[in-house]
């Protein structure tokens, strides 16, 4: 990215949980999910839980992946205007919004978009990843190094 973000740095404090948090997601990036929809699910989950340090981040990376800026904005309101990246991203809030607790039909959607079980698996795996940065984003308060974007509601 040309910048070691701030979000690093506070990690970094602590070497363990740098290299927990870098070999974590070295491995999700090697799976079948494109680095478009990945974005999506961080765009919606930083959004969903108010982290501006996330929006801000996922915003400039989404950008640098390719996503437009409707397309973004799409995400973080919890859709996405390619129908399939629309059930991963439901897919995510939801798991986001109700703790994992999902039904039957919220993980029949994701399939019926056409998601294997293993990328649901993966969907999974980076709603977590950015559970952890938007606790630890909001939690010591990392200051924002990305262009600064407006939460679309109040936290």
């Amino acid at each position: 990215m040309g910048m070691v973000p701030n979000f690093l740095g506070v990690l970094a404090q602590s070497p363990d949980a740098l290299k927990a948090f870098l070999g974590l997601h070295e491995i999700a990036a090697g799976g079948a999910l494109d680095p478009q929809t990945r974005e999506r699910i961080a765009l919606v989950i930083a959004e969903e839980n108010a982290c501006e340090y996330c929006v801000a981040a996922h915003t400039a990376i989404g950008r640098k992946a390719g996503l437009t800026t409707s397309e973004i904005e799409s995400n973080r309101a919890g859709s996405s205007q390619d129908a399939r990246a629309a059930a991963a991203v439901e897919f995510a809030r939801n798991l986001n919004e109700h703790k994992g607790d999902l039904t039957q039909a919220e993980f029949e959607a994701v399939r019926a978009a056409g998601y294997s079980d293993a990328e649901i698996v993966e969907i999974i795996t980076h709603v977590g990843m950015n559970i952890l940065t938007n606790l630890i984003g909001k939690a010591v308060q990392v200051e924002i190094d990305f262009p600064k974007i407006e939460l679309l509601k109040a936290a």
